[in-house]
């Protein structure tokens, strides 16, 4: 969990990690130069819950750079992604587990809500809203460069298999990156069309609330990262364009 900044919303994101119906976790997080109380509240909840083990940096690197850190000091099998804004339902770790034990894929992610940016409400106690953004059922690296389909708070890897895969230093964008990479290597991600998580739509502090603004950070990524030919980024990039005018989300 990378946080900057984010002590209006944090609380609610831990807390729905707290109540996961799966035990065995622990909550790596980094305060990214927060200049708010962030680190008071993430310190409170460390001296509650052992479980739950903040970093704190000086300076803000941004979301990329945050999230390497608390990947590098993780100690599981798998690695499961939650921004500071977003929470997730009670059942979320342990329905994923399972369907990933099941298909025995290395990479799953699922549906999940949308929320208001203002929403104040629990994890636990949330009522289904109908906004629901639906998963794939699998996605290939070919299928992957139409559009991000994987929601990052719904993500989750398997390191045994895997290694210990980083996010690409990106302002922006960084998630997607590290999805195309795993696919990239012959990998198929699968995904639960069941929501669990939510996502909080338009809050100020949120990464992508622009999506717009994220267009030329997905040409970087086709071209730079990717390293794609010219027309398939163009028609990479008019595809999730296109998908985030219609759906709200890119």
């Amino acid at each position: 969990m990378p946080v900057h900044n984010s002590a209006d919303t944090v609380g609610q994101s831990v807390r729905s990690v707290l109540a996961q119906s799966h035990e065995h976790w622990e909550l790596l997080i980094t305060d990214d130069g927060s200049s708010d109380t962030s680190w008071e509240v993430l310190s409170a909840f460390a001296q509650q819950d052992d479980r739950i083990k903040p970093q704190r940096s000086d300076t803000a690197s941004g979301p990329a750079v945050a999230r390497n850190k608390a990947i590098t000091r993780a100690g599981g099998s798998w690695v499961a992604f939650l921004d500071s804004d977003d929470l997730w339902l009670p059942e979320k770790l342990e329905r994923q587990l399972a369907f990933a034990r099941d298909t025995s894929a290395v990479l799953t992610y699922s549906s999940y809500y949308k929320v208001a940016g203002d929403f104040a409400g629990e994890a636990a106690d949330f009522q289904p809203n109908g906004r629901v953004i639906r998963a794939r059922d699998h996605l290939t690296y070919r299928r992957m460069l139409d559009a991000n389909f994987i929601g990052c708070l719904t993500a989750m890897y398997d390191r045994e298999v895997l290694g210990t895969r980083l996010m690409p230093e990106l302002r922006k964008r960084q998630d997607y990156a590290l999805w195309l990479s795993i696919l990239r290597d012959g990998h198929v991600a699968h995904g639960i069309d069941e929501p669990l998580a939510l996502y909080r739509q338009g809050h100020a502090g949120s990464v992508s609330g622009n999506k717009l603004s994220l267009v030329k950070y997905n040409w970087q990524l086709y071209r730079e990262v990717e390293q794609l030919p010219l027309p398939r980024s163009v028609l990479s990039l008019a595809t999730s364009t296109v998908r985030s005018l219609v759906n709200g989300r890119i």
